[in-house]
């Protein structure tokens, strides 16, 4: 089972993950250019996010697992709408 404080963790880093790729979107929908760099890192963040929440889904419980989930399929929608753009 995933301890709460890990589970935490990375609740609050999938946050963070989703929240500065959503602004780097708004971002670059603002402008004619954005900036590139930006955008990849939040995309490379989401995806690095997303295989974390692989790995502790290994070792979680489940009730643990279905928060994972969930937050999984949140961290989808944001890296689909930017691939996307």
């Amino acid at each position: 089972m995933a301890t709460r404080d890990s589970m935490d963790n990375l609740m609050q880093k999938c946050e963070d993950a989703i929240r500065y790729a959503q602004n780097q979107y708004r971002e670059s929908s603002l402008q004619q250019q954005y900036n590139n760099d930006d955008y990849t890192k939040a995309l490379q963040g989401l995806e690095e996010t997303y295989q974390d929440i692989a790995t502790m889904a290994h070792s979680a419980n489940s009730q643990q697992r279905e928060q994972l989930h969930r937050m999984r399929l949140q961290l989808q929608q944001v890296q689909n709408t930017m691939i996307l753009q």
